[in-house]
């Protein structure tokens, strides 16, 4: 980014809450630009350059999903979904889509922050990381680390950015057991305040992307009650 200060993007068509989100986030030396529907979202971040989106689902003129899938389509811009609905569809949609994270209202301003700081950190670190490593091949399954793309029989897999962190936590140490909390841990930076039962939703998604049986899995398995590994080589 161009810009030394975080600049986000604050999309939700209540001004009540355009209020309360961006109080705390200019508190924290974050710019927030405000957009009130899905169409001006879309507008102002071809205007701007942003660190990150936070984005309600429920927008006049042009839905958050909507939103979510053109900003993916064009950027990989950090996106936290605003949901009202606790229905596992709207989560699994959005994290589909590419969110990186989701937060169901209501929620704490500590929640809401500690998200956006996990968000914004590991943007961060992913635009420093120099580190070189060798890409990764396992019974037709190619990952390459530094350029983020994998391969299943040399045909492209479309991965979204957490799918791609979990996939690649997991290959690094083939065999070992993560749990849920590891992973988010490892993936966010912590795991205060998210749902365990967001990591299922991502194997489950990473299965059907990968695995010739997702419900016979052969690279991500599964250690009941304890976690998830990749297939000891």
């Amino acid at each position: 980014m161009s810009h030394q200060t975080p600049r986000i993007l604050l999309v939700d068509d209540e001004q009540s809450i355009q209020t309360l989100l961006t109080y705390p986030l200019r508190k924290e030396g974050y710019e927030v630009v405000p957009a009130l529907d899905g169409q001006e979202a879309l507008d102002r971040f071809r205007e701007q350059s942003f660190d990150l989106v936070v984005l309600d689902l429920m927008l006049p003129r042009v839905d958050g999903f909507e939103v979510c899938r053109q900003l993916r389509a064009r950027s990989g811009v950090p996106i936290i979904m605003l949901t009202a609905k606790a229905e596992e569809f709207d989560t699994v949609l959005g994290l589909e889509l590419g969110a990186d994270d989701y937060i169901t209202k209501p929620f704490s301003m500590r929640e809401f922050r500690s998200r956006v700081k996990a968000v914004l950190r590991r943007a961060e670190h992913s635009r420093t990381e120099t580190i070189e490593e060798e890409p990764f091949e396992h019974e037709g399954l190619r990952i390459d680390y530094s350029k983020r793309v994998v391969q299943m029989r040399d045909a492209p897999v479309r991965l979204t950015h957490v799918e791609f962190e979990i996939l690649a936590a997991l290959a690094r140490s083939p065999g070992r057991v993560f749990s849920r909390t590891q992973l988010l841990e490892r993936i966010w930076g912590d795991s205060a305040y998210r749902d365990p039962r967001t990591i299922d939703v991502h194997i489950r998604h990473l299965r059907e992307k990968l695995e010739p049986d997702p419900t016979e899995p052969f690279y991500l398995r599964t250690m009941r009650g304890a976690g998830y590994f990749f297939v000891d080589r």
